[in-house]
Order: C-alpha cells, then structure tokens, then sequence
C-alpha cells in the first residue's frame, strides 16, 4: 500500500512524500480500514513541522481522521464487519491507503452521511461541541471568539445556539465578515477597523460575556480580555497567530478573571464515558439531519499533498480540503 511519510520534521509541502508500505494485519480488537479520504487538519500539519504537543517517531506516517471501509478484522472484535463503512479520528498515520484503527473507537457512518462529511466530522466538530459544553455558559449569555471564519470557529456558533447561548465572532479581514456573512453567520466584527470594540459593545449589548476563545495568541487574546466580564474565562485553543499571549494583568486580578487552556485530545481523554456519548450522539445527530453543515472546499489525490496543504493555507478558505486514497 502507500502511504504518506515524513523522514524528518520540516514544511508539510517539502517533507511529505507518498511511499510503498508493507500492508498491516490487525491485531486483537483490531481492524483495518481500506481509506476512501481523509481530512487535512492544521493539528496535523504543526505534527509534521513537529511543533504539536505530539511528536512521533521519525520516519512518521501522517493524518488522524479519515472514513473508508473495513477490509480486515482482528480477533475479539465485536459489532464490526468486513464491508462496513467507518469513521475514525483516534488512530495516528490515517493518510494512507489503508490504515489499523481500534475498533472501539471507530463511528459506524450511516447511509445518509456522504464520505464528504463523514471524512471531517468527529475532530473538529467534536472539538466544538465539548468547547461549547465546557464554557460554564447558560442560555442568554454571550461567548465572543477570535478566528471565527476558521473550522472551529464557524463550528461553535451552531452548537452554542442549540443551548440558546450567543456568538460574538472577531475576525482580521473585513472580507471575511462578508464571507461569514454568506455562510448564514451573524454577529461578526472585523478588528482591522478602529472602531471595532465600539461596534462590539453595541452587538452584546451589555449582556454578560462568560467566555471567550482565543485561536490567534498576541494581542488578540488581550483583545478578548478586554469584552470579557468579571469573573469570565479566557480559553486558549490555540496559537495561529503568535505563540505567546498579550494580557492585560490588572484586568485578570482586578476583575477576577480565568485563563486556561483547552487541547482537544486531552479533553477526550479525560472525559467520562457518559459525557462523551451524549456529545457523539448529539454530534451524530446534528450533522446527519444537516442542522450542522461540513463544507468541502477541495479534493486531492494523496499524490498532490503539496498541493493540498497550499490550498489548506489559502487565504478565505471556506471548507475543509481533503485527500483522497
């Protein structure tokens, strides 16, 4: 089979190259998945650079979520079949031809999810959902986030709106309100305008802000500070933008103020048995009745990963781009 490999850490575009590999045989509670595609994610990307709180083993295989179809089962597996069609973001080096997953953690997908979305929709819009879940906030409070236009970011504000919770979205580029605008979200402010804070302020309204995210790091994290209400939290989700964070100290001791942190993976990991399979079935459900929507913004052969990963880092990016095997 092939599989896409890296020899040292480096440029996903420089770095990656598609090699011929020994076919895998599953183990105990084990089965192989014959990949049909696989979503690029940027946790998958800083894996390669090697800047990512994992780094594997050199030479590496790559990629985390993918769907495709069970061609192989290993002993002790149960409620699984050779045939079956199967989403999994738990299994490290899925862009490959095929792959071993543990069968635990795979979603069966069903009939009416197309490979499209089923090949992007349990790491991010997982991410989202038990982001929402974990911010402490009630219906009628207010989350303001920064990268809005970004996976995640367009994710969130569905989820929130299910729990009757409002969504005040920052985003760089005035363009991108326009384009979020397009994508049936509101409530979104450009901060390369001067009078953004004030534009801000007059969508919340003055209700209570309860949390905010930060996706970009610097200066924008202090941005969000400064919307936050006293005793509100700051989540860092993540550093797109700079890998350290600008905050205002007066406003975190004398408003009483929470920074923390939120990795996905962690959070799954940590999480109990009955939250994670109320998440996962409102996740299921919500995508599969199309409240939430998955877009594609493009497709390439596994052969043009260069490719792929430039259109990954296009500017205006409205959908995931995937790979195909």
């Amino acid at each position: 089979m092939r599989a896409l490999m890296h020899h040292t850490f480096g440029e996903p575009a420089d770095v990656l190259t598609l090699v011929e590999q020994e076919t895998d045989e599953p183990g105990p509670g084990e089965v192989r998945v014959r990949t049909a595609l696989a979503a690029i994610h940027n946790h998958d990307l800083w894996t390669v650079r090697g800047t990512y709180g994992y780094r594997p083993e050199l030479p590496a295989r790559s990629g985390t979520e993918a769907v495709g179809v069970i061609d192989a089962v290993g002993p002790d597996v149960q409620g699984l079949r050779v045939g079956q069609r199967v989403s999994s973001a738990g299994a490290f080096g899925v862009w490959a031809e095929s792959f071993i997953a543990r069968a635990a953690a795979l979603v069966p997908v069903p009939d009416e999810v197309s490979d499209e979305t089923a090949a992007q929709w349990i790491s991010m819009p997982f991410s989202a959902l038990s982001l929402v879940d974990s911010l402490g906030a009630e219906e009628g409070d207010w989350i303001v986030q920064n990268a809005a236009n970004g996976a995640v970011g367009r994710l969130v504000v569905p989820f929130a709106a299910a729990r009757g919770i409002r969504v005040l979205g920052l985003v760089r580029r005035s363009a991108a309100v326009d384009e979020l605008t397009a994508a049936g979200i509101a409530d979104v402010v450009a901060t390369d305008s001067a009078d953004w804070q004030e534009r801000a302020a007059e969508i919340i309204g003055g209700a209570t802000v309860r949390a905010a995210v930060d996706s970009v790091g610097g200066q924008a994290a202090g941005d969000l500070v400064s919307l936050l209400s006293d005793a509100g939290t700051l989540v860092v989700f993540g550093s797109m933008g700079e890998p350290n964070l600008s905050l205002p100290t007066g406003d975190i001791i004398f408003r009483q103020l929470t920074v923390r942190g939120f990795w996905g993976s962690r959070v799954s990991k940590d999480m109990d048995a009955a939250t994670g399979t109320r998440l996962m079935g409102e996740l299921v459900t919500r995508i599969s009745s199309g409240e939430v929507s998955l877009p594609v913004e493009e497709i390439f052969p596994a052969a043009e990963i260069a490719d792929a990963v430039r259109a990954n880092a296009r500017a205006g990016r409205a959908g995931k781009v995937l790979l195909r095997f």
